[in-house]
């Protein structure tokens, strides 16, 4: 083999090698953490990282409603940190969290990691988000934790499309006493008349015949 070839072909060996390292990186647990795209916002401070923070709109630009705050928590320590609050500097909106379930402290335990946003995980909702927020800027956020104290970074505003649907407001827990029962109470028309004494047309048929037996019987039992 010449010299111009063997040099060809070390070279294409090099890019391959360097190929397959990047694709094993981006494969590792924080690019599948959170589905969200591993090139947003990140920080790292003491034993706390931060990855892929956005804020999360309404879906239609200019919509009124609370917007969210989704990122991966990671604590490399060897104790429990407790996440004690959201704020955004510099802007008038108002952070809720919500632990997962609905109550109690969102704590990012010793060496694991939490994710924030999406169905069956905290949640950060900012109430005035559409005035809060400015959809395709960069939105500074910050993080408080117990141990390590205040974390701040900069997280895109995106809307709750796409990519970023089960992680916007949409995914946010509802709150208690919310109208999300009202479905369920929609079925009261059918259950009245019941409840009056009048046969309900759809409930009734199939126990009607069953119910005439028995009045019929029953004065045969007296004779």
């Amino acid at each position: 083999m010449s010299r111009s070839l063997r040099r060809g072909a070390i070279a294409a060996t090099a890019l391959v090698i360097s190929l397959a390292s990047l694709t094993a990186c981006g494969a590792g647990n924080d690019a599948q953490t959170l589905g969200v795209r591993p090139d947003n916002a990140a920080v790292s401070v003491g034993t706390i990282k931060i990855q892929n923070a956005v804020v999360i709109t309404q879906p239609e630009a200019g919509a009124e409603g609370p917007a969210t705050v989704s990122a991966t928590v990671f604590n490399n320590g060897d104790k429990n940190e407790v996440l004690e609050g959201i704020t955004l500097p510099g802007a008038d909106g108002t952070v809720k969290l919500t632990a997962a379930g609905g109550s109690g402290p969102v704590t990012v335990p010793a060496g694991g990691s939490i994710i924030i946003g999406g169905k069956g995980n905290p949640a950060a909702v900012i109430e005035n988000g559409h005035e809060a927020t400015e959809l395709g800027g960069a939105q500074p956020v910050a993080f408080q934790f117990s141990r390590t104290g205040e974390v701040k970074l900069e997280a895109f505003v995106v809307p709750a499309t796409s990519y970023y649907q089960e992680y916007g407001p949409s995914g946010a827990p509802s709150p208690a006493g919310s109208p999300t029962a009202s479905p369920t109470d929609a079925a009261s028309p059918d259950a009245s008349p019941d409840a009056t004494g009048e046969a309900s047309p759809g409930a009734t048929p199939g126990g009607s015949p069953e119910a005439e037996a028995t009045a019929t019987e029953t004065p045969a039992a007296g004779h």
